[in-house]
C-alpha cells in the first residue's frame, strides 16, 4: 500500500477538523461536501473505510506520535 507523506496527513486533518467545526456552526451544504471529499482523501490516504479510523491513523503516522502506543487502534 503507498503511504502518503505526513505533511499530506497534517494537511488532511487539519482540513477536516477546521470543515467539522465550520459545518457544526452554520450547516452548510458546501462544508459538508467539502467535509466528506476531505473524509474520503483521509480513508484513501491511510487504508481504512471509516473517517474516524483514517483520523486515528493518519495521527499514528505523523512525526512525533508514540508507535509503541496502539491503545486506540483496533486489532
Amino acid at each position: 500500500m503507498l503511504m502518503a507523506h505526513p505533511t499530506v496527513l497534517r494537511n488532511l486533518i487539519e482540513q477536516y477538523e477546521a470543515l467539522r467545526v465550520l459545518h457544526a456552526g452554520n450547516g452548510g451544504q458546501e462544508a459538508r461536501q467539502r467535509m466528506d471529499d476531505v473524509a474520503y482523501t483521509l480513508c484513501v490516504s491511510t487504508g481504512t473505510r471509516d473517517v474516524d479510523s483514517a483520523l486515528v491513523a493518519a495521527r499514528h503516522r505523523l512525526p512525533g506520535a508514540r508507535p509503541e502506543d496502539d491503545s486506540v487502534l483496533s486489532a
